[in-house]
């Protein structure tokens, strides 16, 4: 059994070079066709695909009704069944049960986060697996009885999470782990002798634990004299082999065997960028290797004996990244995009050598001809730092119709921005914004060095690489330089504050989407199911309760909001647990005040993250209204 829990949250042009996007192009330029938000969000997202015990249809979760509910899709290409038909919360569906097809998924309240499993049976009733008021659960994967599944939970405390396995008979469930270390519990053996925790140090590095329950022994995996990330992925069948994921002694993390009875350590895999995982099929037939490659997944399937590589399905202009195979290891889902079209569902037939494409998510009123498929650059920063980042360059762009342009900064702070498709990036690239997508120091997929650059740095360093992002676009003769603004969500909505705080002068508008604005606050805020993650944080960007908090004033936009002069937006959830409503209503109230016009949008039924469609159209809706007033203005701002 796998279980990886997650707390938050290159080659094109090498490292050394900057690369500019190709200008060749922009001496002919075309109108494409103009599409509403309407017809953007009409899209469909595809998640999830459990094969039934059959294996004549996938389990899946699609937000084809306005919100994600769970669908079964016959493998043959027919027609999905609804299963659900929920109104208010989404629902995740997360795996069949292995003789019938009840199943089993996840849903929140309202994007609060406490997620609960619940049981969905052949009767359509509903069942609350993990009915704790405040009980926070994640599914671990089955046992290979198949008669008990895995999860963790924290009904016992708050602050940890514990394993438990669940009988599917009974209904009933008992705890295997009592994590009262405040360690994370990632894996189980298939005998259930062994589990491998992990305690975070830094948000760069952890320790890596072997624990025996049969002797009760705890090794210690890890290098303690050197700083690096350990990541377990699986447990061999025979129970004598762990692999994992590590950075150990590299910039990149490449896959260790690990044998339980000698000890001894195997390198068996390693790419020039990040492993990203790795795992085999139920029955230890196919390993299949997933590497984030410049900001795209590519996947590499080989025979897991031989380490042969099997040629995988090529799906054309698209590069393939979630990948699961059947019980029986006949039949392999995978879904497959691009920056400029949703991802697809497919299914693979290992025998015949062949795949049928289940889904068309792309709005079939959008040519994507029309649409504009990401660009990876690099530009130097103000020290001389190559940054990467993925460019978009509307059609109509050319040196007679200069287009004004928006700095995108992803959330983390250590995320990174892709080559995958976000309706509204290509909304606004349609109305004729560029779209710099940055990927600043400290983003991750670019080595262990490029992400520890921004620690204790923030609102500096990075703040930086965004305003050089700007400079890069100032640079192209197909950008109106005078309309040049700066977007960005979670952490990215941090850097919009600090760049109309910290560098009034810099963009001319700022769009921040549940941005943080008080670094003391949302550091105190934590909620207790991150527990085990705190310290990191506070070593990565300072301890609110030590000397920091001097610096974490600083750097908080909140308590300088008299220097914003640029028009600003702001989007918020209400019940959001990671970036409190608190701190978009202070910011919206403290930039008013200046006498700067501030849009606000507060959407009641959401939290870290739109994902109610209604509300998506809404929201990014108002983004490009404002950017239409604000940006494309003809002379002086008027509120």
């Amino acid at each position: 059994m796998k279980y990886s829990y997650i707390l938050s949250t290159f080659l094109i042009c090498g490292l050394l070079i900057q690369c500019a996007p190709n200008t060749e192009e922009k001496a002919i330029p075309r109108i494409p066709a103009q599409y509403s938000i309407e017809q953007f969000y009409d899209n469909i997202r595809v998640a999830g695909g459990s094969f039934s015990p059959d294996g004549s249809k996938l389990l899946v979760s699609s937000n084809e009704s306005g919100i994600f509910n769970a669908m079964a899709i016959p493998v043959d290409g027919s027609e999905p069944t609804v299963l659900t038909n929920s109104e208010k919360e989404s629902i995740f569906a997360v795996t069949y049960l292995p003789e019938e097809e009840s199943f089993i998924y996840s849903a929140d309240q309202g994007g609060d986060e406490i997620n609960h499993l619940y049981l969905y049976d052949l009767n359509g009733n509903v069942t609350d697996l993990t009915p704790g008021e405040s009980e926070k659960a994640s599914f671990g994967g089955w046992a290979r009885d198949l008669k008990h599944f895995y999860y963790i939970s924290n009904v016992r405390d708050p602050n940890f999470f514990d394993m438990y396995k669940m009988s599917i008979e009974e209904w009933e469930s008992e705890m295997l782990y009592q994590n009262n270390e405040g360690l994370d519990v990632n894996l189980i053996s298939d005998d259930e002798r062994y589990f491998v925790l992990t305690k975070t140090i830094t948000t760069s590095s952890n320790q890596m634990f072997l624990v025996d329950q049969q002797t009760g022994a705890m090794t210690t995996l890890s290098n303690e004299n050197e700083e690096a990330n350990y990541a377990p992925q699986y447990f061999t069948l025979d129970n004598k082999s762990l692999y994992y994921l590590t950075d150990e002694g590299s910039e990149f993390q490449y896959i260790v065997k690990y044998d339980l009875e000698s000890g001894e350590k195997t390198n068996v895999y390693e790419s020039q960028w990040d492993v990203w995982y790795v795992y085999e099929s139920w029955n230890g037939k196919y390993r299949v290797i997933g590497i984030n490659e410049d900001g795209k997944t590519v996947v590499r399937l080989f025979d897991a004996k031989t380490m042969e590589e099997i040629p995988f399905p090529d799906i054309e202009g698209k590069s393939v990244s979630g990948v699961s195979i059947s019980r029986d290891e006949k039949l392999m889902r995978f879904t497959a995009a691009n920056s400029k079209a949703p991802s697809d569902l497919y299914v693979y037939n290992f025998d015949e050598k062949d795949f049928v494409q289940l889904t068309n998510t792309l709005n079939p009123e959008i040519e994507e001809e029309d649409l504009v498929e990401g660009q990876v650059v690099r530009y130097e920063s103000f020290d001389g730092l190559d940054i990467p980042a993925i460019f978009y360059t509307p059609h109509q762009a050319s040196v007679e119709n200069k287009v004004p342009a928006m700095v995108w900064v992803h959330g983390g702070p250590g995320g990174q921005s892709r080559l995958s498709y976000f309706e509204l990036i290509q909304y606004m690239v349609n109305k004729g914004y560029a779209i710099l997508a940055v990927n600043n120091r400290g983003s991750s997929g670019y080595g262990k060095s490029f992400y520890k650059m921004d620690d204790q740095k923030h609102g500096e360093v990075d703040l930086q690489d965004c305003i050089y992002g700007k400079r890069f676009l100032s640079t192209l003769d197909y950008i109106d330089t005078s309309k040049i603004g700066i977007i960005g969500g979670s952490y990215g909505g941090y850097m919009v504050m600090a760049a109309l705080t910290f560098a009034p002068e810099e963009f001319d508008v700022g769009v921040n989407i549940f941005g943080v604005t008080n670094w003391l606050r949302t550091l105190k805020a934590i909620p207790p199911w991150w527990e085990s993650f705190k310290d990191a944080l506070y070593q990565e960007l300072g301890d609110p309760y030590s000397a920091d908090s001097v610096r974490l004033y600083e750097i908080s936009p909140l308590f300088h909001a008299e220097k914003v002069t640029k028009p600003l937006m702001v989007l918020q959830g209400a019940n959001d647990p990671r970036v409190l409503q608190v701190e978009s209503d202070e910011i919206v109230a403290g930039v008013k005040a200046n006498g700067v016009p501030v849009d606000y949008v507060l959407f009641e039924d959401e939290g870290h993250g739109f994902r109610k469609t209604e509300n998506q159209i809404e929201g990014y809706g108002k983004v490009v209204e404002f950017l239409d007033k604000y940006l494309k203005k003809q002379g002086p701002v008027a509120d």
